[in-house]
């Protein structure tokens, strides 16, 4: 009986020593923004089971603001997040070895008001102009850079800017204290719904730069050590993640799940936020999304400089995630 009873126990310590670091192997935590188009993701993929079909265990983190989610990242605490390829660059270039798999082409777009006698960029001249972020935003410059290729217009100098947050630029929109807002998409989306029109999409920009195709500015960044100890995790989510982006352009039910998360005050912002988010699926090949950033970084690189994208005079090396082979 004690033999017996021994061989039990040891049996038991043996199956917590062996499936214990598998599941820590497999674990991913993901830092995500509470209501942010990540987190449609993630929720999708939980819903489903796709997490499960392959094997991983997902950790959600929800977060406050993509300046927690970096730090997020850096420090440890998740394993990915959304961001883009120039912070990714940026960061590599200084020692760090993050890298970049796509998750979107959406950026962004100019909105003008109904009845706005704003048709084309030339009309921007002598105009106030909302722009979400920055004077180092990346969608800013990249239509700085179209503006002055296209129009010789320098909207730098030929419009009057009003930096700020998103959600205030969307509102000083609607309220006519800006003459056109250049947003984020779901904002942008959110002011289609509303009435507005959009000009130009940032994405209708970057072949005009020289981009062979759409090109996924954001996407799913992790540790290349981590995703190189960890590769079925990694790997595991990022094909986890394909099959949600699968459903969701092809689903209305699936949208219907996710509504929520959306914010959706109304079926014409519903509408809009899931068109343009399906317009945003990523459809082509990592190595061709490389090769267009390239592009776009020299843009990015004369008109912010080395405050925006560090001191690499090309895109760094490693900055595209390619299977463990970055």
């Amino acid at each position: 009986m004690r033999r017996v009873l021994l061989a039990l126990v040891m049996s038991t310590i043996a199956a917590f020593t062996v499936d214990a670091p598998a599941e820590a192997a497999n674990k991913v935590t993901v830092g995500v923004l509470k209501f942010g188009t990540v987190s449609w993701v993630v929720d999708t993929i939980q819903r489903n089971g796709f997490d499960k079909a392959e094997g991983i265990d997902l950790d959600v983190v929800p977060l406050a603001s993509t300046e927690a989610t970096a730090v997020g990242l850096q420090g440890g605490s998740v394993d990915i997040i959304a961001t883009d390829w120039l912070w990714v660059s940026r960061e590599r270039s200084g020692g760090a070895d993050f890298t970049f798999s796509p998750f979107t082409t959406a950026l962004g777009a100019i909105m003008v008001p109904p009845n706005s006698p704003i048709k084309t960029l030339t009309d921007l001249k002598g105009k106030k102009l909302g722009v979400a972020g920055g004077p180092l935003d990346k969608s800013w410059l990249l239509i700085v850079a179209y503006a002055l290729r296209t129009a010789n217009l320098d909207l730098r100098t030929d419009t009057t800017q009003v930096f700020g947050a998103p959600p205030l630029l969307a509102e000083k929109a609607k309220q006519g204290e800006v003459d056109a807002v250049l947003n984020f998409w779901p904002y942008a989306a959110r002011l289609e719904a509303s009435g507005f029109t959009q000009l130009i999409g940032i994405e209708d920009v970057v072949s005009e730069l020289g981009a062979k195709g759409e090109v996924a500015m954001v996407g799913y960044v992790f540790s290349e050590a981590w995703a190189k100890q960890h590769l079925t995790a990694a790997e595991g989510f990022l094909r986890a993640a394909a099959k949600a982006d699968e459903l969701l352009a092809t689903s209305n039910e699936a949208w219907d799940a996710i509504r929520p998360l959306m914010r959706a005050e109304d079926d014409a912002t519903f509408d809009a936020l899931r068109r343009r988010y399906r317009e945003g699926i990523p459809e082509r090949s990592t190595t061709e999304n490389e090769s267009d950033a390239k592009v776009l970084y020299q843009f990015l690189r004369e008109l912010g400089g080395e405050k925006l994208v560090g001191p690499g005079a090309e895109l760094t090396p490693g900055t595209f995630w390619k299977g463990g082979k970055s």
